[in-house]
């Protein structure tokens, strides 16, 4: 798997920045000019790119209300069937080509999640750069092999993925040629308890698996999302919308933009703080090493006098001789007069 990847006009991997992306998912709430707005404000609070679905209730579904098609897991969403929840945030297709257009006009990527064979030629008409297989279409394998097969960055979600399914994933991947993936830790619970998060499994799926990881955070906040860039996660994509007073399907779990804004902050915060393993020391590290210790005469002393613990001490600041030497210059005799503050050197010492 590539360590470093291209979408659109952006890479991602090591030495690059989090690719940050604000999902807009189903906060348009139907209308066109909000969605044109969401893409606004994702841009004004430091999104690399927006993420788009692409489905209709009927490519994703059944209009059926048996018990099969009723929500009933204990989310969010509970008492309605998965028809009406997508009739209700699914994002017109007629949208999507100036919804790309707008976030590319602005500078961001634009990309969105297939759920049907439909929806990737769609896509592909669009050119997108990029594909995102949700956590529940991970074992779509023939979904996920027409995706990989163009040959274009696959990020696939793993919220509800056992171990088998990433693997399976991988190898559907792998067979078609395409090297470009992102595994996004996820937990597929709207809002997700911390508790739940793992973000452990970050590094460990970019070792287990050899490659790119991020993560796909659906909890509240943006502490999960700092903590996993300085885990290893070079993708972040959080939930975005206008306000959460306003509503729709996704709202609960969505960030506001000054909420967004500010977890972009501390992400590019946190990737200065990360730096490089090096044992090297800054220019102002450097600096800095004045204001160690350092063998100082405290009192003072007279040529041919003894060096006693009363005379000589290790204290601040370090242009004397370094404190290791302290055991070998005591009993020692002075070679010169020597006045009280004067950083010691092997000059003074008889």
């Amino acid at each position: 798997m590539e360590k470093r990847i291209k979408i659109g006009n952006r890479y991602l991997g090591e030495g690059e920045r989090t690719f940050i992306v604000a999902e807009v998912s189903a906060n348009h709430l139907q209308d066109y000019r909000r969605a044109e707005a969401v893409i606004r404000a994702a841009k004004e609070a430091g999104a690399d790119a927006v993420k788009l679905q692409t489905y209709t209730p009927d490519t994703i579904t059944l209009d059926c209300d048996n018990e099969y098609f009723q929500i009933k897991q204990g989310t969010i969403w509970d008492g309605t069937t998965f028809y009406k929840l997508y009739e209700e945030a699914y994002t017109p297709w007629d949208w999507q080509p100036k919804l790309m257009k707008l976030a590319n006009e602005l500078g961001m990527e634009c990309f969105s999640s297939p759920f049907d064979f439909s929806a990737v030629d769609f896509m592909e008409e669009m050119k997108m750069p990029a594909y995102k297989i949700a956590s529940f279409e991970i074992r779509d394998i023939p979904l996920l092999r027409k995706v990989a097969a163009l040959g274009k960055p696959v990020i696939i979600a793993t919220g509800i993925a056992y171990l088998e399914d990433i693997e399976r994933a991988l190898r559907v991947c792998r067979e078609e040629g395409n090297g470009q993936v992102v595994l996004l830790k996820c937990t597929s619970t709207y809002p997700t308890p911390y508790e739940d998060m793992n973000i452990k499994v970050i590094p460990n799926m970019a070792e287990v698996f050899g490659c790119l990881t991020g993560l796909s955070d659906h909890s509240m906040g943006s502490c999960v999302a700092v903590a996993g860039v300085a885990l290893g996660a070079k993708m972040v994509e959080k939930h975005f919308t206008l306000s959460r007073a306003d509503g729709g399907p996704d709202a609960a779990f969505s960030m506001e933009p000054e909420e967004f804004k500010r977890m972009v902050d501390e992400i590019r915060t946190v990737e200065k703080a990360l730096g490089e393993v090096t044992y090297r020391l800054t220019e102002r590290q450097e600096k800095s090493r004045e204001e160690g210790r350092s063998l100082f005469v405290v009192e003072d002393v007279a040529a041919g006098e003894t060096f006693t613990a009363e005379n000589i001490r290790s204290i601040r600041p370090a242009f004397g001789m370094a404190p290791m030497y302290y055991g070998e210059i005591l009993g020692k005799t002075a070679r010169t007069d020597i006045s009280r503050g004067t950083p010691l050197s092997w000059e003074h010492v008889e």
